[in-house]
């Protein structure tokens, strides 16, 4: 089970890797840079993904915002909320507006491939971060920094097996999400009963209206014993209102963690949550970008750096609660 918390790994690594190469920049017997770096402080870092600002990418932009502090460099963050059109535009003006190192987040990565594109052709390190683990090369990055959603979800039907459940339906609550179909379809290869999908498009932009989209589903079925929520806060806010509603007993698995989350979890009211620890994703995604922008070091030897899945249970759930209450998970 992944139920190591896997941000100290995360940023242990990375903090290791600074120490070993000695990358300060200053060009000494110490350190291995030659180049003439930029101060730190000369340093822009843009940071542009899809979130809304709710619970979870809030603490992405937290862990962005203490890496970026820890090395000096100017950050800027910026969310679309789900508006592609919206998050290719803003990074089209960060590639002229002085940025010296991109992320984004790519759960529609064909609305923001030309934006991409242009920032590798004036020469600007990017990578993707939370989304893309599967397209992040094709966009001109040189790592991913998330979890996979496959392997996630996976991780996730096993864990309903373990429950009993036989029927779980999934609920997407972003419909043009790549990466939330992906949590439903890796569900579907290790869960030994069946996995439905229920579209719940904008669920978090009207919680109400998904626990009704979610009830319905479940009146209409009484085989389905499990729902595999793909976001904490439709979990929290819709899934559990709606089985009360229902008055049946039925196993509940979400996605990313919240105070609500925890505490459902400790009541039993949700089996489990697979946490992607997105602290560590805005943390570590800074320390990449720096690194290439100051020292010209790119990690992840072409390949993804994964901050997930780890697993929350009534096992761990209370060594968890610290750290969400701190908002680095």
């Amino acid at each position: 089970m992944f139920s190591k918390p896997l941000a100290a790994v995360a940023l242990g690594a990375a903090a290791l890797l600074v120490a070993l190469t000695g990358c300060s920049g200053s060009g000494d017997a110490a350190g291995t840079a030659t180049h003439a770096a930029a101060p730190a402080e000369d340093i822009k870092v843009c940071v542009y993904t899809h979130g809304d600002g709710g619970t979870f990418w809030s603490v992405v932009k937290k862990g962005a915002e203490d890496a970026a502090a820890s090395y000096g460099v100017t950050l800027d963050y910026q969310g679309s909320t789900n508006d592609s059109s919206r998050q290719a535009s803003t990074i089209e003006a960060g590639v002229s507006g002085g940025c010296d190192a991109i992320a984004a987040s790519a759960p529609d990565p064909g609305a923001i491939t030309d934006a991409m594109q242009h920032a590798a052709d004036a020469g600007i390190p990017t990578v993707t971060v939370n989304s893309g683990s599967d397209v992040f090369a094709d966009l001109g990055a040189f790592t991913h920094v998330g979890q996979d959603e496959i392997v996630a979800g996976r991780e996730a039907g096993a864990e309903f097996n373990q429950t009993g459940a036989t029927k779980v339906l999934c609920v997407i609550h972003e419909a043009a999400n790549s990466g939330l179909l992906d949590r439903c379809a890796g569900a579907a290869e290790t869960f030994d009963g069946e996995v439905v999908e229920l579209n719940a498009d904008q669920a978090l932009a009207d919680l109400t209206a998904a626990e009704a989209k979610v009830r319905a589903a479940l009146e209409a079925d009484p085989d389905i014993d499990g729902v595999f929520a793909v976001s904490a806060d439709v979990a929290t806010g819709s899934v559990l209102p709606a089985i009360a509603a229902v008055g049946r007993e039925i196993q509940v698995g979400t996605v990313d963690l919240s105070a609500d989350t925890l505490a459902a979890i400790s009541a039993e009211q949700i089996a489990f949550a697979i946490d992607q620890q997105q602290y560590a994703q805005g943390h570590l995604t800074v320390e990449l970008l720096y690194l290439a922008a100051h020292d010209a070091i790119e990690l992840g030897g072409g390949l993804p750096m994964y901050t997930g899945p780890a697993l929350v249970t009534t096992d761990n759930v209370d060594a968890v609660q610290a750290s969400v209450d701190a908002g680095t998970r």
